[in-house]
């Protein structure tokens, strides 16, 4: 099964396409894509509409886990305009009539390393030994998106096993 998972962003959004296997997980394809932080709102939200648009169809997942947003009291400005990038990407899920499935980033960390308040850093290295990449990956945009997506496929092994009997 392949998952999507995003990291969403007005200016950057961080993409990871992973797909489950029995035993482990395949990165198939990570990056970012960009808008124009010169350009009006509404041109750079339709940006992020296409772009996301462009990934449901390239590798048609079954499911996009998208990364909730977190609200620091000091910076409200930044989770609404972070708000109206997700509302995009969502709208473009249900659009296409793919499952998505959201995680905080606490439980995001969790998953991947038994520590919910773990560092970015904590995070990369798990996810370079995971998926036996050579270097962490970066920018953190696509390191979060890596880290979406394998907590949505541990979600759903989980899921998948309770309630089984072992062998």
């Amino acid at each position: 099964m392949r998952i999507l998972g995003i990291d969403p962003g007005l200016q950057l959004c961080g993409y990871a396409v992973i797909e489950t296997l029995p035993e482990r997980e395949n990165l198939i394809e990570a990056g970012v894509f960009r808008s124009d932080s010169n350009a009006s709102i509404e041109v750079r939200l339709n940006g992020i509409a296409k772009d996301t648009s462009s990934l449901l169809e390239k590798f048609g997942p079954a499911v996009v886990a998208v990364e909730e947003l977190y609200s620091h009291y000091g910076h409200p400005k930044t989770a609404i305009l972070m708000g109206h990038a997700r509302g995009v990407i969502l709208q473009k899920c249900a659009e296409a009539a793919v499952e998505v499935r959201s995680f905080s980033a606490t439980r995001i960390k969790k998953s991947l390393t038994g520590n919910g308040r773990a560092s970015k850093e904590q995070v990369q290295k798990t996810i370079q030994t995971i998926l036996s990449m050579p270097c962490a990956p970066e920018p953190n945009d696509v390191a979060d998106s890596i880290a979406v997506a394998l907590c949505c496929a541990n979600s759903m092994h989980r899921a998948a096993t309770v309630g089984k009997e072992p062998l």
